[in-house]
């Protein structure tokens, strides 16, 4: 299990965590903001008036309405992100990460306008009548390449195709493992139910609604999304309004060390300005999917006759997805403080690491060091050989890191009774424990538990957990209902609509497994997917820019034309 992790995180570093992706990602947004002259601030008035129908006919074509669309497509990215990305972002990289989110939504919001745009611009019906879109089709379109000669190389066909095979790798990546994983283990902590009976149960309830298509599912994302967004922002304001105290310092905090990092507080040993810039990053694109390519196809499904008008009602997706739920989490964590309290927690074991030597974060030295050490890559000597356990504790000189914390009061267990024996540790990580052993101790905790702790610091005491597991739950059980629709979608390209069924009974089967799988291998398998959607999306969308502007042009100059008397962002 730690080989396989290993090879994940050292993939990822190299393609959706370099550097190269997050300007990618940025710098498309950017310029496409400057290029369009700033729309998801000049548009959103406009946007949520087509939302309302004010523009609508009765011949537009498609399987949903813009709020269906809207409603499906944020039931996708409002999920683990929101909840437990956020809390994971500012575990990694502190509060600045929330900064780096926020800048991510905002340019990701015109993103997300020109990528809606080209995808309902050339949408499909497939045999079965439905509308097949998405990025691949203006791929496989617009993407060609025509020799002097005039052959056609179809070069947008194979983009498109690695896109698909990309979105359907991303349906379980993405909105499938991690999300399952993240109610499971919510539900057990909360409830102290079985990830295997969360698990069996979540995945009837997703084959139930999955198998009756867009439509279907369309249907429950309208009523589901507007319900967990009240749920969550209710419980939300209830914890800043109860650490009110600290509302000022969370805001300082999170745009005072942009570009510096966070120095050491609490538990937490310190994060630079890389750690704060790419987590950031990373976890909006993950919560918003901004240039990912995934809501083109929920929203390329809309009933609209101009592509433009489902372009603008995108641009409201990372705006309520991002800046408004994320942000409310990253300051419902901040204000209460629990993201750099160490706390008594079971550990995963792909997250321990054992030093050589003992350490005290007391010491300004050894803090130092330490922190180097996670941020830096200045490595401190890791231990290798055996570790002897007597009665749960550990006899060596050694010191355990775990979720980037010192960790104390450490004990080993097994079946949960002091554990006597020995431990092989190779490089500082546990190679030869059976699942029976455990290690517990007080450390920082990451993801959804951090979260769900910070709910309980408010007038709600530990009735603000279950609000975090009942929202987590339905968040999580939305995104993977959302991402079996583009999945399907991929598999309608590649082989066509007949082989859908197949795919959902496949993506059903791996949502009830991911329910018991590691959490740190689902992470990581989950932020690598996305670079291989992303990538190809945001370089048709360069090669297209012109393309986009002419296109916007012409639905300004035949909205006047049709509505004289209605004001327009000025175009």
């Amino acid at each position: 299990m730690e080989i396989i992790n290993d090879f994940l995180i050292t993939l990822h570093n190299y393609i959706g965590g370099h550097y190269w992706f997050v300007f990618l990602l940025l710098g498309t947004g950017a310029f496409f903001t400057i290029y369009l002259r700033f729309p998801q601030i000049r548009y959103f008035r406009h946007a949520i008036r087509i939302l309302k129908g004010r523009y609508d006919k009765t011949t537009d074509k498609g399987d949903t309405s813009h709020f269906q669309a809207l409603a499906t497509a944020l039931s996708g990215t409002v999920g683990t992100g929101n909840i437990a990305g956020v809390a994971l972002a500012i575990h990694l990289g502190g509060p600045a990460a929330i900064f780096w989110m926020l800048l991510t939504a905002f340019l990701g919001m015109c993103t997300k306008f020109v990528e809606v745009t080209l995808s309902h611009k050339y949408r499909d019906f497939d045999e079965k009548g439905m509308v097949a879109g998405g990025p691949m089709y203006f791929m496989k379109k617009r993407l060609n390449i025509t020799t002097k000669k005039g052959y056609q190389i179809k070069t947008g066909y194979w983009i498109g195709g690695f896109f698909a095979v990309a979105t359907i790798l991303s349906s379980f990546g993405s909105g499938n493992l991690p999300q399952i994983n993240s109610i499971s283990n919510s539900i057990f902590a909360t409830f102290g139910i079985s990830h295997l009976l969360t698990g069996a149960v979540m995945a009837i309830l997703l084959a139930m609604i999955i198998i009756g298509g867009i439509k279907r599912i369309a249907k429950v994302t309208e009523r589901l999304v507007p319900f967990m967004a009240t749920l969550y922002f209710a419980g939300a304001i209830g914890v800043i309004l109860f650490n009110y105290q600290n509302i000022l310092p969370s805001f300082i905090s999170i745009f005072s060390d942009i570009f510096t990092g966070t120095a050491a507080t609490g538990g937490f040993l310190g994060a630079g300005f890389a750690f704060a810039f790419n987590q950031g990053v990373n976890r909006g694109l993950f919560s918003n999917e901004s240039g990912q390519g995934s809501a083109p196809i929920a929203h390329a499904a809309a009933k609209a006759h101009e592509p433009v008008s489902e372009g603008m009602v995108a641009i409201l997706e990372p705006f309520i997805d991002t800046i408004i739920i994320c942000f409310l989490t990253g300051i419902v964590l901040l204000s209460s403080g629990v993201w750099k309290e160490k706390m008594p927690n079971q550990f995963q074991k792909t997250d321990i690491e054992v030093l050589a030597t003992l350490y005290s974060e007391n010491n300004p030295s050894d803090a130092l060091n330490l922190g180097n050490h996670l941020n830096r890559g200045d490595k401190l000597p890791l231990f290798n050989g055996t570790l002897y356990v007597e009665k749960g504790e550990i006899r060596e000189n050694v010191s355990i890191i775990h979720a980037r914390s010192l960790a104390d009061d450490v004990r080993v267990l097994e079946s949960g009774q002091p554990y006597t024996g020995q431990i092989d540790v190779i490089n500082g990580k546990v190679t030869n424990t059976s699942n029976t052993i455990t290690f517990q101790g007080t450390s920082l905790i990451h993801s959804a538990p951090l979260t769900a702790t910070a709910f309980s610091k408010s007038f709600l005491g530990d009735f603000g957990k279950y609000i975090v597991s009942i929202g987590l739950l339905l968040f999580a059980f939305s995104t993977a209902i959302a991402w079996s629709y583009y999945g399907d979608r991929a598999v309608t390209y590649l082989f066509g609509a007949r082989y859908v069924m197949a795919y959902r009974i496949i993506f059903v089967a791996a949502f009830f497994f991911a329910s018991f799988t590691d959490t740190t291998i689902i992470w990581n398998v989950s932020l690598l997917t996305v670079a291989f959607m992303a990538a190809p999306n945001l370089f048709g969308l360069l090669v297209l820019h012109k393309e986009v502007k002419s296109t916007i042009r012409d639905y300004w100059s035949g909205f006047r034309q049709e509505y004289p008397n209605e004001k327009t962002p000025g175009e």
